[in-house]
């Protein structure tokens, strides 16, 4: 079946306007009034600051940030903080978007909310990356809270990032407050296993979906495109399970052989400082998703799959690691194609599902087991993937309409329920 979605155009989308058309995708299928549409398609609240940081040379720089909380009717707002020169006030708000629905599809008590700052923090000194984040944390820290805003680590930040955030929280407070943040450090509250449960999540879905598919992942060759915290962890996970990676890239490079990487050996490469010192076998990055492989995992940022690469993609599935990696018109042709793609509202959710788990246990103050945080995870992963597949077929659509229609329908049922609408 085809999908109703629009035709090429010579204007590039962007992340804010592909969420709402995502989100009117889903409406379509949905008996919900046209002012909750409303509501949701736009961000509830948008901080913009502006704050010193003292950088070792002793001059002063001016950076801006941003706090965006999409819908808070569920919960508290949840969602990260990236760092990254690229970042702009139009990205933060779809991905604060994306956050609602990615928490309405886990099932979470959470609405969305997304922060970042315009920089590149590797040009920053690990001082001047410290003054950086606790800068900012001051500049936000009257719309953040354990009941407010819950942030968490993103592109280029870190545990130890989030530990001086929360850190700042708590003395301007005066009290320790674990629970303003998650991805913090596990000697000041993180939850063990939740550096791993992005790529761990993602993997759980992915081997879901293998079997819905008859794909045996044994031997089943993958690439995967940014190879970050998720990107690798899927990747060693998948390996795991007797998969063959035959392909990685970061923003150095790709690395391709068809026979398959030592994939230790890449880690091992990665963790010196550059990917590309693995060896020779390197191919153009943009030459990474178009290869014959039987699973594709986007992991970097967002729009890499479109219109004019998607008719050369070839892998059977596609999980979405990272978040918005592929646009609207790229969706109609993978549909079209009968690839089935693993939309990242579910495929990356593993991440701010133990977030939540974190959050709860700082709540409690009582601390769980790597095992039953990755027990839990497994449970909850499967559990949204099934609910969004029965969709998918219930309603005849893709799995990224069917998980919009399944958060849209919760977010809708708060907001009645509490007389938004």
């Amino acid at each position: 079946m085809s999908l109703s979605l629009p035709r090429s155009s010579t204007h590039a989308q962007g992340p804010y306007e592909m969420v709402q058309e995502q989100i009117e995708r889903a409406a379509e299928h949905l008996g919900i009034p046209r002012n909750a549409v409303e509501i949701m398609k736009r961000p509830k609240r948008a901080l913009i600051v502006h704050f010193p940081v003292r950088m070792d040379d002793g001059t002063i720089r001016v950076f801006e940030g941003y706090r965006v909380q999409h819908n808070d009717a569920i919960g508290p707002t949840k969602g990260g903080i990236r760092f990254h020169p690229g970042v702009t006030l139009d990205e933060v708000k779809a991905l604060s978007m994306w956050m609602t629905f990615k928490c309405g599809v886990a099932g979470l008590p959470y609405g969305g909310a997304k922060g970042g700052v315009a920089v590149d923090p590797h040009s920053l000194s690990e001082g001047e990356l410290e003054r950086l984040s606790r800068g900012y944390m001051e500049a936000v820290a009257q719309v953040v809270g354990p009941d407010k805003d819950i942030p968490a680590p993103d592109l280029y930040t870190n545990p130890q990032v989030m530990g001086w955030m929360m850190d700042t929280f708590s003395r301007l407070h005066g009290t320790f407050t674990p629970g303003v943040i998650t991805g913090k450090p596990v000697v000041i509250g993180g939850s063990l296993g939740r550096s791993d449960a992005t790529g761990r999540g993602c993997v759980t879905v992915i081997a879901e979906a293998a079997k819905d598919i008859g794909l045996q992942l044994q031997g089943a060759s993958v690439a995967v495109q940014g190879f970050g915290n998720a990107g690798r962890t899927a990747a060693k996970l998948l390996a795991d399970l007797g998969c063959k990676v035959v392909a990685v890239s970061d923003s150095k490079g790709a690395l391709y052989d068809p026979s398959g990487l030592d994939l230790p050996r890449v880690i091992r490469a990665k963790e010196a400082g550059n990917l590309l010192d693995y060896g020779p076998q390197r191919i153009d990055s943009s030459e990474l998703l178009e290869l014959d492989v039987d699973i594709l995992i986007p992991a970097a940022l967002e729009g890499v799959i479109t219109g004019a690469n998607a008719p050369r993609i070839k892998a059977r599935i596609v999980a979405e690691a990272a978040n918005g990696p592929t646009t609207p018109e790229a969706d109609r042709i993978l549909y079209d194609q009968g690839i089935m793609v693993i939309p990242d509202i579910l495929a990356n959710s593993g991440g701010v599902t133990v977030s939540y788990f974190e959050w709860v246990q700082n709540l409690t103050n009582d601390y769980w087991s790597e095992d039953e945080v990755n027990q839990r995870l497994q449970r909850a992963m499967v559990k949204a993937y099934r609910h969004v597949r029965q969709t998918a077929d219930q309603h005849q659509v893709d799995l990224r309409t069917a998980a919009f229609m399944i958060a849209m329908q919760r977010v809708y049922e708060a907001m009645k329920a509490r007389g938004w609408v």
